[in-house]
């Protein structure tokens, strides 16, 4: 072997973390034909519920992945969530977008994570090119030019059994201490990331910090007939909480722990109890979960290392790379977003689709969009907190009079959706128009499908036929949404575009709007900018 030059990494990704952000995007890098490194500390599945909601776009990256379907039986629609103010009054209606569907999905679900979190292994499993090592922990990685080394070592046996590996369904091989080599490596390893850390990735603080009590309950018939049918906001300053309907009779209680209790005492069973009185008795249901948290807003400094002076292989992800209150469910979604957006810049440079400095400009703009994204969500997130968690009386008081006065005295319902920011920075077209970095519906076509299973999750442009045939390169899919090939049954293509006043959208494979065209010179335009920004 010549030692100048040793041999290509066997795998072109691998990812610390196989949580939900790590198993999409094992699924997404495995789907695009590149050869993935999966490894997570625990042996299987955690059992226990953390996230609980999902909206459309994180069920349309699912759509991509295969398993919407199978995963139906874990999910709900989302109840309206009913906010009420100090005197017991409504104040605040949180819904979801009406029908037709934007993305052509229910926009808000509930759902149970850990049968959601299997099916996203068994889907991986499919993979033969995917090598998935359970009971396995990194403790240590080094960077090199074209490479990242993990050293790896059997967890402990107190997270779940030795060390084993999977490269095929039902294989499972106990392993010793060993090294991997891949290209490029994702940090999925959660809040607490050991890859983080030794990358030397600092957290910003965005500046929320505040102790709460998680319960979740498995309610029974007499437990059930005694809670609302919406869920519900409690803004009362004597104790802040929250009641969310989850699937079938879980209901999830997020109750806030006031100065000076103990958030050990909170969660034992008796304490929970106590607390959750004011719905239920221990005979009205099952304890399925009670834990004390720190609810944090923290975002990653940055999301790609920083190797002697140059840009790193590694990247973070999900939990590694930020943390937010739980007000508006987005945690998990979150790190979809983040594995969606970073997946496919990953696939087109391991290719040689993009080269050269636009191949780095292109993975550095995974993290200026999903830095800024969070950011400014978490921001939102926080004033949603704001207007739950007053302990003043009197200011409490004071904002609910201010919301009533500003939707007149009618509390009308506002779409989670619309909380949502746009992409505001990063790989986006020069000319910035409002539908520029928002998310491109998917119409259901008149033929029954939905646009993706028709024309795929590449590059497209999708235009309302009006304009004249645009020179489309051949890796970007034209879509004219008035063809009989592709016309659209429900018109949902034909209102987003009105609302943003075009007649064409270039919308990128994590289905995020490049830019948009109101006549065919600016669809000219801006061919010729995703020419120069990732044409080889």
């Amino acid at each position: 072997m010549n030692e100048d030059h040793p041999p290509a990494a066997p795998y072109d990704v691998a990812i610390v973390g196989f949580g939900p952000a790590g198993a999409v995007a094992a699924a997404l890098l495995g789907q695009a034909g590149l050869r993935v490194f999966v490894c997570d500390r625990l042996a299987g599945v955690y059992e226990i519920p953390r996230a609980i909601s999902l909206d459309h776009e994180i069920l349309r990256v699912f759509q991509h992945i295969g398993i919407v379907e199978g995963i139906g039986p874990h999910m709900e629609p989302f109840t309206p969530s009913e906010y009420f103010g100090v005197d017991g009054q409504l104040i605040r209606r949180m819904t979801m977008v009406t029908p037709p569907y934007p993305q052509g999905h229910t926009p808000s679900v509930v759902f149970s994570q850990p049968p959601v979190e299997r099916a996203l292994r068994e889907r991986v499993a499919q993979m033969p090119n995917v090598t998935v090592a359970l009971g396995t922990e990194l403790t240590a990685l080094a960077e090199h030019a074209e490479e990242v080394t993990l050293s790896l070592r059997p967890a402990d046996l107190a997270l779940g059994g030795v060390g084993a590996e999977r490269s095929g369904p039902g294989e499972c091989t106990p392993r010793a201490d060993r090294t991997e080599r891949a290209r490029w490596l994702i940090a999925c390893d959660g809040g607490a990331s050991t890859v983080r850390g030794l990358v030397g990735i600092e957290l910003e603080d965005l500046d929320f910090d505040e102790p709460w009590l998680v319960v979740d309950v498995l309610v029974n018939e007499r437990g059930l007939a005694k809670l609302p049918k919406t869920s519900v906001q409690y803004c009362e300053p004597e104790r802040p909480c929250t009641l969310v309907i989850g699937p079938g009779r879980h209901r999830r209680w997020e109750i806030s722990l006031k100065a000076g209790e103990d958030p050990r005492e909170a969660a034992t069973p008796e304490r929970t109890w106590a607390l959750l009185s004011r719905w239920l008795s221990p005979e009205d249901g099952t304890l399925w979960r009670q834990a004390s948290y720190r609810f944090h807003a923290l975002v990653a400094a940055e999301w790609r290392s920083q190797a002697a002076g140059r840009a790193g292989r590694v990247f973070v992800a999900g939990d590694a790379a930020h943390m937010q209150p739980p007000f508006l469910g987005q945690g998990m979604c979150q790190g979809v977003r983040d594995v969606a957006n970073l997946t496919w810049k990953l696939a087109a440079v391991l290719k040689g689709e993009v080269q050269g400095a636009a191949a780095e400009a292109l993975l550095d703009s995974y993290g200026r969009e999903r830095k800024a994204h969070v950011r400014e969500l978490t921001s939102r997130i926080k004033a949603i907190g704001a207007v739950i968690c007053e302990r003043d009386v009197a200011k409490a008081r004071a904002r609910d009079a201010r919301l009533l006065d500003e939707c007149g005295g009618v509390v009308k319902d506002t779409p989670r959706q619309d909380v949502l920011p746009r992409l505001e920075a990063g790989l986006l077209a020069a000319r910035d128009t409002s539908g520029r970095g928002t998310l491109f519906p998917q119409p259901r076509l008149t033929d029954g499908t939905l646009m993706d299973e028709r024309f795929g999750r590449g590059w497209r442009l999708v235009t309302d036929a009006t304009l004249p045939s645009a020179p489309v390169p051949p890796v970007i899919t034209d879509v004219a949404m008035k063809d009989a090939a592709a016309g659209e049954a429900e018109g949902v293509v034909a209102a987003w575009m009105q609302r943003h006043a075009c007649h064409a959208a270039l919308v990128r494979p994590d289905n995020y709007v490049f830019g948009t065209a109101a006549d065919a010179t600016q669809v000219y335009e801006l061919i010729d900018q995703w020419r120069a920004a990732l044409a080889p």
